[in-house]
């Protein structure tokens, strides 16, 4: 009897967390400036080729070609993990990458999104679909109306790229 009723507390604690949060507070996107903004995705590169264990730059370049600011710059890439299918995973999600550096102070509640600030018109941001902000209500768009976004096609070897560590400097070094 003791465990049903610890369950029974645990499940009212949960309901009444999940009552706690939103309610009728102000929306998130209430203070997202709405409308358009035209972009051009002026690089986007990730090799297509990689070793297990090799550091790999992505690059996605984009320029806000539009007359006016872009509120905030979000940058979102999927495909960074694959599903397990093995059974009995608390978690089936599996990393094939994992983020060393992401882009300077673009961290965002998002898990695979960063927002890098606002965008002048013509000038250009470096760190993979593109946004114009985070909360859905402004969106970037190529000139022929597209979401810009983009695919990587890469294979990674199951054979890890040399590497030594340089006794006198402490530097990693890869062959």
């Amino acid at each position: 009897m003791r465990g049903l009723r610890g369950s029974v507390a645990i499940c009212a604690l949960g309901a009444l967390l999940v009552s706690g949060c939103g309610g009728e507070s102000e929306r998130q996107d209430a203070d997202e400036e709405a409308g358009n903004w035209t972009v051009d995705v002026v690089e986007a590169t990730f090799p297509s080729e990689q070793r297990l264990a090799e550091q790999s730059e992505m690059r996605v370049r984009v320029r806000n070609e539009d007359s006016k600011v872009m509120p905030n710059l979000a940058i979102t890439v999927d495909g960074f993990q694959r599903r397990s299918e093995q059974p009995g995973l608390a978690d089936p999600s599996r990393p094939v990458w994992v983020i060393d550096d992401a882009p300077r102070g673009g961290v965002t509640a998002y898990t695979n999104t960063w927002a890098l600030g606002k965008l002048k018109a013509g000038e250009y941001r470096v760190k993979y679909r593109v946004a114009a902000g985070l909360d859905g209500k402004a969106k970037a768009r190529l000139a022929g109306g597209e979401v810009p976004a983009g695919t990587f096609n890469v294979t990674v070897s199951r054979e890890p790229s040399q590497s030594r560590v340089d006794p006198d400097s402490g530097e990693v070094i890869r062959d």
